[in-house]
Formats: C-alpha cells, structure tokens, sequence
C-alpha cells in the first residue's frame, strides 16, 4: 500500500557526485526508518545508510565521510548525497522504509517497502 519510488541515478565519473531521492506514497500514518541498500553484480545487497524519524544516521564504513542521507519528513521523501564517487561504489541502489499506513478499513497497521532500485555507475 505504500509504495517508493527512486531517481537520480546515472553514470559518472571517479569523484564525481550524485543525488538520490525516494519519495513514498500512499495512505501514510508515519514513516520511522528510512534506509539506501545497494547491490553489485554477483553480490548481496548492502545498508549503505539509514536515517530515523529524528533525523539519527548511521553510516557504512564505506562511505563514511562522503556519503549524506537525509529526509524531508514533509514529503515523505529521503534522499542520499554522494560524493568523491569510485568505482567500487558502483551498484543498483535500494530505497527501503518501514512504518504505519492506514488500510482499506482505515485501522494503521504496519509495513516495510522496497523501492525498484536506481543503477548507479560510476566509470571514466
């Protein structure tokens, strides 16, 4: 019922930096965690980082330093700044949230949704 939709993925270069958004939709009662998984080619798929409702973050050692997530609670929306970019960080990125929605006999229940993943390149 809630669904997430990613963007701003692409190729660019070593050191370069991108942009990612997920907004969530739907019949939203509240959003707790927000998270960015990613999965390489032949790998399994990773928490990059996640963020609270508070706005608390945690981090992979990874991309400690360059990565930033962040939230507009607002617009249900999280977002995940990369920066100095290589190529090891090269992977199909996840959106993932939990948190409460209103179902069709309008009680909040629970859920935990995936977004369809974002590829992101990064190659000279």
């Amino acid at each position: 019922q809630v669904q997430l939709v990613e963007s701003g993925g692409g190729l660019v270069q070593p050191g370069g930096s991108l942009r990612l958004s997920c907004a969530a939709s739907g019949p939203i009662f509240s959003i707790y965690f927000m998270r960015w998984f990613r999965q390489a080619p032949g790998k399994q798929r990773d928490l990059v980082a996640h963020i609270s409702s508070g706005g608390s973050t945690t981090y992979a050692d990874s991309v400690k330093g360059r990565f930033t997530i962040s939230r507009d609670n607002a617009k249900n929306t999280v977002y995940l700044q990369m920066n100095t970019l290589k190529p090891e960080d090269t992977a199909v990125y996840y959106c993932n949230a939990d948190g409460s929605y209103y179902d069709s006999g309008a009680r909040v229940v629970g859920f935990n949704s995936w977004g369809q993943g974002t590829q992101v390149t990064v190659s000279s």
